[in-house]
């Protein structure tokens, strides 16, 4: 590590030792703490020195739904503690459901293969493989895959959490 441009730590510690499934691994280098939080060289000469953040690996993420689903979560609440924004790896098999939601998050998918239902409060689309789809939050809405098994990527803003997905009852 240079001279000129320490590592700020300043809440990374705790934020890492609140992460449930990594407690046992609190006391870590300063190098493991970039490469997982994102940490911040000081200022130097009055300029910020950003670094990027390299994530290893994806946390799985236990679906919603009425047959199991993969999720992989990159960037979001748990893998990187990241708050504001998630992006997610979706594998969800044939005639997988969700329940509806009306989510306190922007949502923007991706389908890189298969049919991705969406439905709204007036009616559905369907989003092939190379399309997209905008949710905005406050929107009622539900997921499905009817027909076929179906992958893509969804970005939330903020990061989803289930506190503010909102599932029907």
């Amino acid at each position: 590590m240079d001279g000129q441009c320490g590592l700020m730590l300043e809440g990374i510690c705790k934020a890492w030792a609140n992460r449930s499934r990594l407690r046992a691994h609190v006391a870590m280098s300063h190098h493991d703490a970039h490469q997982i939080t994102g940490a911040r060289r000081a200022p130097t000469a009055g300029k910020e020195c950003p670094m990027p953040t390299l994530i290893h690996a994806p946390t799985r993420i236990e679906a919603a739904g009425n047959k199991p689903k993969q999720i992989r979560e990159y960037v979001g609440r748990i893998n990187t503690a990241t708050p504001n924004v998630s992006v997610a790896h979706m594998l969800s098999p044939a005639g997988w459901q969700e329940p509806g939601q009306r989510p306190e998050f922007d949502e923007y998918t991706v389908v890189l293969r298969g049919v991705l239902r969406v439905e709204f409060e007036d009616g559905a689309l369907d989003v092939l493989a190379g399309q997209g789809v905008i949710t905005s939050a406050g929107e009622w809405i539900r997921y499905s895959t009817p027909s076929e098994e179906t992958e893509y990527i969804a970005v939330c803003l903020p990061a989803f959490s289930p506190d503010t997905v909102n599932r029907d009852a």
